[in-house]
């Protein structure tokens, strides 16, 4: 067993701890929260004699090929033949009177076999119930004090919460911590020490201490807030739950007590998350991963564990990009061997070199049944280059023109940054018949920074229109861009200070013009100084004018946009964490726009970058 391990023994024999949530399924097929008190659980099949065997990792992409085909009819059936839980499980102490308020949900029980038993309280019978199970429901505002009382008793350091507080609207969880500052819930106090805002998830960490016993020293408790799961389903892309999971792994003490989960109810999410653990656990273990058989033994401990087949699919979606990629994060102190690995790295049987690396990444299926508003007839024009099309479910929608269709569309795409969605919007260099659309889109969507990583022309080919002024003012339709001031900063970038008004509301708004000079028409720079440069001065003037987005351009909106983009999450996360995962940062840049990042040249370029900057900041403390 790993150390800081999650898996199904680690819960039953140190008697870990979970909470979680409860989706239901609508007609049209997707999932929704559950809204009314009580949990719908989904009809499965009657007990079946049908067996589903381990499955060995090197049959694992086989098997999900398998089960994914006829819109996963096979992950369906599978799922449906689950028990529903422990026949011979009771709920005496769930079902007492006193204790049914404390239910957020009344059909999400915990068995009495596998309850977490709290310390009764003198005189308030039952006191010893809190809806919560070894291996399980979040905290409601009646059950906050007995949940920190479950978290000081079972000398837990670590809370997974896999709920948002409110999703459409609706309150998923009770907010159970103080936002600063010291409060207390019950017997115990609760005190802020620190927060930290990821893309995928929130850090926090309180001092918590017992209220009516100062003798006992007080205990860093770390909450663990998973943001991404969509209000619908399931996230789109496993990477950050498998992250997320990594960094629990990581910041939970080996002394700590028992790790406590929670979404909603207790059944979907956490179920899905504790199941992820196990079977990476497995798969490391005994090269195989078990799924049903492992679901199967858990709904023993807390009924209906996983509760859509969407989850249930999830589940191996995110073990097969386990076991197709593995863990490539790295410390920035084992970089320049890493990077020595890559560029001599030559033989069939080593398959570390960098351009195997980066052959996984180009065999990225491109989704163009996503591309459908970009393929239309109407916006093709539009489009610069016709292989990189915006995907439907990330771009940038632009306000629709009265009496005018398809007004809406540009080619251009939100793309996450390291600590906040949609930081950044990749786009196309505008062509002459779309640069209102191009202002437009700054406009709407209050952009203060634009950064453009190509000349007009290149090799005497048309790279980008020329959208802003030389001198004076230009009028592009309802938008009129004043140049107040040019500046070149150094030989690798210039600064354009720029005034965009929209005519109809005479506002005004400053806008900073980032062009980079440093990219040879052909290759890369031959050093990476000019853009650690420049992304140093666009995160500045970020801090000055508001987190909203940044539009970064090239031609095409894909390679150096790409390029640059990876650099600024991966110098973001090296200067927070003292980590990076050149891979797996490219690898989400292409699951958001196609061909983000075009070549080997600029992959490998990523790498020499973040060298470059270790070295000129070769004191980790310069640049934490």
């Amino acid at each position: 067993m790993r150390k800081n391990s999650l898996s199904f023994r680690w819960f039953k024999n140190q008697r870990k701890a979970d909470i979680t949530t409860v989706d239901k399924k609508i007609p049209n097929g997707i999932l929704e929260e559950q809204e009314q008190q009580t949990v719908v659980l989904l009809p499965r099949s009657p007990s079946t004699s049908k067996t589903y065997f381990p499955i060995p990792v090197d049959n694992l992409e086989e098997e999900y090929r398998i089960r994914s085909a006829d819109d996963g009819k096979l992950f369906r059936e599978e799922y449906s033949s689950l028990p529903g839980g422990n026949p011979q499980g009771s709920y005496e102490e769930a079902n007492r009177e006193e204790n049914k308020e404390k239910n957020r949900y009344p059909n999400i029980l915990p068995y009495d076999h596998s309850r977490v038993v709290l310390t009764q309280i003198d005189g308030v019978p039952h006191s010893d119930y809190i809806n919560a199970s070894y291996i399980d429901v979040r905290p409601k505002q009646e059950t906050v004090a007995d949940f920190w009382r479950m978290i000081w008793e079972q000398k837990s350091a670590t809370i997974v919460m896999l709920t948002n507080l409110k999703e459409r609207k609706e309150d998923k969880c009770y907010q159970y911590w103080p936002d600063q500052g010291c409060w207390t819930y019950g017997n115990v106090r609760v005190a802020v020490e620190d927060f930290t805002v990821l893309v995928d998830y929130t850090i926090r960490k309180f001092c918590v201490q017992s209220a009516s016993d100062g003798s006992k020293n007080p205990r860093l408790v770390t909450q663990l807030h998973f943001t991404s799961w969509p209000d619908f389903g399931v996230p789109f892309s496993p990477i950050g739950m498998l992250k997320f999971l990594k960094k629990v792994k990581h910041v939970n003490p080996s002394y700590g007590g028992p790790i406590v989960v929670h979404c909603s109810a207790g059944v979907g999410r956490t179920g899905t998350f504790i199941v992820i653990d196990a079977m990476i656990d497995m798969k490391h273990e005994e090269q195989k991963v078990d799924v049903f058989g492992f679901v199967s033994r858990i709904r023993d401990q807390r009924s209906q564990l996983i509760q859509t087949d969407m989850q249930y699919s999830f589940i191996y979606q995110a073990l097969l990009e386990y076991f197709l990629y593995g863990d490539t994060e790295l410390d920035v102190s084992s970089l320049e061997g890493h990077l020595h690995k890559l560029h001599n790295t030559c033989t069939p049987q080593d398959r570390l070199g960098l351009e195997e690396e980066f052959k996984k990444l180009t065999n990225m299926r491109i989704m163009k049944e996503n591309m459908r508003t970009g393929n239309l007839p109407a916006n093709m024009k539009k489009n610069r280059v016709l292989q990189i099309i915006p995907y439907d479910f990330n771009r940038v929608i632009l306000s629709m023109r009265r009496g005018q269709e398809f007004t809406d569309y540009i080619n251009a795409s939100f793309i996450d940054g390291y600590r906040q969605k949609d930081y950044f919007i990749a786009t196309q260099g505008p062509l002459a018949h779309t640069v209102e659309d191009f202002w437009r889109m700054v406009w709407e969507w209050k952009c203060h920074s634009i950064v453009m990583l190509t000349e007009l022309q290149e090799r005497e080919q048309d790279k980008c229109f020329q959208y802003w002024p030389t001198e004076d003012s230009v009028k592009y339709g309802d938008y009129t861009i004043e140049i107040k001031a040019d500046t070149q900063c150094d030989d690798t970038f210039s600064l354009r200070d720029l005034v965009l008004t929209y005519e109809p509301e005479t506002e005004t708004r400053l806008i900073r013009h980032f062009h980079f000079h440093g990219w040879p028409e052909i290759g890369i720079p031959a050093e990476g100084k000019g853009m650690i440069d420049i992304i140093a001065a666009v995160q500045k003037q970020q801090q000055q004018s508001g987190n909203h987005p940044i539009v970064v351009h090239c031609s095409a909106g894909a390679g150096r946009t790409g390029t640059f983009i990876a650099l600024s999450n991966i110098l973001e996360r090296v200067k927070a964490e003292g980590l990076l995962d050149v891979f797996q940062t490219v690898k989400s840049l292409r699951m958001q726009r196609p061909h983000m990042v075009q070549t080997v040249e600029q992959y490998d370029f990523c790498y020499r970058v973040v060298q470059d900057f270790v070295d000129i900041f070769s004191d980790y403390a310069n640049f934490k």
